[in-house]
């Protein structure tokens, strides 16, 4: 496009040096379509460089809220799920610090949340009807039904999440590489319900929408809680590079590696006893105060300390800038598995 609007540049300049100012003013229409000419590359340049920040753009401009979650009458798991065990004084994992270096020691941590970006979900009340849906991993799907509304957002990045919380029969739909293709018809690379009621976990080596086989919005940063003062469970984040193995509660690995200095799935970390965390604004308290008491739980391979959250408007700029005063060495991974009852349940001992 750029090598085409010089070539009109070059010929509208030949076409002035030839004719003249005065002969192009008795030509006004000409002088007109050759102006707008000249304006509509750029134009049509811009258009196609921002279309995959357009919706984005958009939400923020229209102050875009995510749905509040508490309040339906359905738990986010029960009380002794592992997802919500405090675990601050849970022994550190023998290979903690292999871990942190591996990871990047030096890496900030970084909110993959807020008004710029993070997970759009829906939240129903389970009246929507059942929908067709074309899974490319059945084997290791749930079959459903499931109710997803039409208009579910679709996360803009090549992973597609949809998430959908059906407060009606307390029911999580997650879809991987998720499309709508018509009326009630959706397809999807890898597809999972988790019933919210329940510490069932997912069959052994199943995938769901996330790596581990584990849920992805039960481990968001979600902007109603914050503002309510306290989150009660454990965060989900990413790194570059894991192990070829997974721990309680994950089901599922996604690498070829079997370096014992990388992290498998599932593996929990904490921000350490000893960092003050005092003089931070009160929602970046608030995600601190759950990482020391919750911890976050390795669920995908991505970028290296990437906490996940809700796309919000109301999230405060500091989040993100405070989060990144804050390294991979502030960390540490935690051995719990002395909390697992059964290898096939989330309950955890108390």
């Amino acid at each position: 496009m750029l090598a085409l609007w010089f070539a009109v540049c070059c010929l509208a300049t030949l076409v002035v040096r030839e004719l003249g100012f005065r002969t192009l003013r008795k030509h006004p229409i000409t002088a007109l379509l050759l102006i707008l000419s000249l304006a509509s590359f750029p134009a049509a340049g811009f258009l196609k460089i921002s279309r995959p920040y357009q919706a984005r753009i958009l939400s923020i401009l229209r102050r875009e809220k995510s749905p509040t979650v508490a309040g339906h009458g359905c738990p986010v798991f029960p009380a002794d799920n592992i997802w919500n065990r405090r675990i601050q004084d849970m022994p550190v994992d023998p290979n903690s610090e292999n871990y942190i270096a591996g990871m990047g020691p030096g890496d900030k941590l970084h909110a993959d949340f807020g008004g710029g970006g993070g997970y759009r979900y829906r939240v129903t009340d389970g009246s929507d009807p059942a929908v067709e849906i074309a899974i490319d991993s059945a084997g290791e799907s749930d079959k459903g039904p499931y109710k997803i509304p039409d208009d579910t957002p679709i996360e803009q990045s090549s992973d597609a999440h949809a998430l959908v919380m059906n407060a009606g029969d307390c029911l999580l739909y997650e879809l991987y590489s998720a499309s709508h293709s018509g009326p009630h018809q959706w397809s999807a690379g890898s597809a999972a319900i988790f019933d919210l009621r329940s510490n069932q976990l997912r069959p052994a080596g199943w995938t769901s929408a996330d790596a581990a086989g584990t849920p992805i919005m039960v481990g968001m940063a979600r902007y109603d809680e914050v503002e309510a003062g306290r989150i009660g469970h454990a965060l989900r984040f990413t790194t570059l590079h894991t192990r070829r193995a997974y721990l309680w509660p994950a089901r599922h690995f996604a690498s070829s590696s079997n370096d014992p200095n990388r992290p498998p799935m599932g593996q929990r970390f904490r921000l350490r006893k000893d960092i003050d965390i005092s003089n931070f604004s009160p929602q970046t308290k608030v995600i601190l105060t759950a990482l020391k008491e919750y911890g976050m739980i390795l669920s995908d391979n991505g970028g290296d300390w990437y906490i996940s959250g809700s796309f919000d408007t109301r999230w405060s700029s500091a989040v993100p800038r405070e989060l990144a005063t804050l390294h991979g060495s502030d960390l540490e991974a935690i051995d719990e598995s002395s909390l697992m009852i059964n290898p096939d349940s989330g309950q955890a001992r108390q």
